[in-house]
């Protein structure tokens, strides 16, 4: 089973050694992502929905140029600063993953790259 890195620039470039995403086999792994705009590589400034929708629209993006989409996605992880957001998380959250929404596990974490407020990242069947 071989590796391709997956890359696109209608997803923010990688901040770091990393790649936006990697299929292996049958499986794409999507780097987490935080809430930069692709255009212009600045940090969305808004509320939690605001920047839920942009870290979407950048996973969507990510997964289009891997030739899968978020409906093939099986697990998703999110990252927030303060789990007060948890709602409004999930209001945009729902909007993207409608029908049949992957297993997903939501935590608490003290700081994020850029100190953004909440950073996606997710595991989508490439089938």
């Amino acid at each position: 089973m071989g590796k391709i890195v997956i890359s696109t620039k209608k997803a923010p470039a990688a901040i770091g050694p990393y790649s936006q995403a990697v299929k292996a086999g049958d499986l794409v792994f999507v780097s987490g992502q935080i809430p930069i705009i692709p255009e212009t590589s600045e940090i969305l400034q808004g509320d939690a929905s605001a920047q839920t929708r942009q870290i979407l629209e950048n996973l969507k993006n990510i997964l289009e140029a891997a030739g899968t989409s978020l409906d093939k996605v099986v697990k998703t992880t999110i990252f927030m600063k303060d789990l007060n957001d948890y709602a409004a998380v999930n209001d945009v959250y729902k909007e993207f993953f409608q029908n049949e929404p992957p297993a997903r596990a939501a935590v608490q974490v003290s700081r994020l790259p850029k100190d953004v407020a909440i950073e996606i990242e997710a595991i989508a069947t490439a089938d």
